[in-house]
């Protein structure tokens, strides 16, 4: 299908409701990028399910609450089209083609999946080392999800680079098999701010981890989970010189306090500035900042059909699109055996 602009794919696991780490590592971007692309938002069920396959009901529960978190946030069913994964069965169809072009090994040696099964083991102990064909198999299918949209740009954390280089491997083994101009081989777009440290000072603000603020959290969440963040332990009172580097509270101050930060990590410094003070401002500020997404959070939570016939009229578009790239697909592998 001919494309008026350049298309870009992105989208979410739905697994929990989302955080200020989705926002600035990804939601505020696509926000920017709407304009410039056509854009798809996936509701990624499927990739959901391959580390919840025994609690489905978590991620069918989510499905609303990602969706209505992206809207939240400014993306505009207008310019975005929403769409569930597993309503769409020309991705899966893909990702049994592709598992023959790419070896375990080489799906074991990819530096991100290596990094998420050593995390498993880490917090599960040896109940992390029985990884699923469908964990192991994730690259094989975030590379049907680019391919089956035509997706020509994947905005992604420097993290994540090495997934969509997977998918380029796979469209490079498919064009040499298959022909040329069949699939289109992804760039990536670097996003910045990726990695938000978690409230705890951990490397990454996570769902299951306890230590992030949510978009939905209320002004009581928010006050309760500032006040008890991280600061710099050498500071026993209030006047203390302290370091700012160190501190999870002018960590945050940075994505919320752009205005003011010269004036606080001075104040941090030269110990004129008392943690409680800093704490209720950062407080003020995030939410400040949160408070427009809030109040379009509000509105799609009591209009929740509105939401459901967005991923609805979403999901029919993208057929569209996935049928014709699978109709290509077996075409030029020669198993078009008659029209469907």
């Amino acid at each position: 299908m001919k494309k008026d602009k350049k298309r870009i794919l992105t989208g979410d696991r739905p697994t929990g409701k989302l955080h200020i780490g989705h926002y600035f590592g990804s939601l505020e971007n696509r926000v920017k990028l709407q304009d410039e692309y056509e854009t798809f938002i996936l509701v990624a069920d499927v990739q959901a399910l391959t580390d919840n396959f025994n609690n489905p009901e978590k991620v069918r529960e989510n499905i609303l609450e990602t969706t209505i978190d992206n809207l939240s946030a400014g993306l505009d069913p207008d310019k975005c089209t929403f769409v569930v994964q597993s309503m769409v069965p020309e991705i899966a169809e893909l990702t049994v083609f592709y598992s023959n072009l790419v070896t375990v090994s080489r799906l074991q040696r990819n530096p991100t999946i290596k990094t998420e099964i050593a995390q498993k083991k880490e917090l599960f102990g040896n109940s992390g080392e029985s990884v699923t064909y469908g964990f192991l198999g994730y690259p094989v299918s975030q590379a049907a999800d680019i391919t089956a949209f035509d997706a020509d740009v994947v905005p992604v954390g420097e993290d994540q680079l090495p997934l969509i280089e997977q998918t380029r491997e796979i469209v490079r083994k498919f064009s040499s098999l298959y022909g040329e101009d069949v699939l289109t081989e992804p760039q990536a777009i670097l996003s910045k701010n990726t990695r938000i440290k978690g409230l705890d000072g951990g490397t990454k603000m996570g769902k299951s981890l306890g230590n992030a603020i949510y978009l939905a959290d209320t002004d009581e969440d928010i006050s309760k989970k500032v006040m008890n963040a991280v600061t710099d332990a050498s500071k026993i009172k209030k006047d203390d010189p302290a370091n700012p580097e160190v501190c999870m509270v002018a960590y945050y101050h940075k994505l919320f306090s752009k205005d003011n930060l010269d004036t606080i990590f001075e104040e941090c410094r030269n110990g004129s500035r008392g943690c409680v003070n800093c704490k209720k401002e950062l407080i003020k500020n995030i939410i400040n900042k949160l408070e427009p997404i809030r109040e379009k959070r509000r509105y799609y939570e009591q209009h929740k059909d509105e939401v459901q016939k967005i991923l609805e009229e979403g999901t029919k578009k993208a057929r569209k699109i996935t049928k014709e790239t699978l109709k290509n697909v077996k075409k030029a592998m020669k198993i078009d055996y008659f029209e469907e």
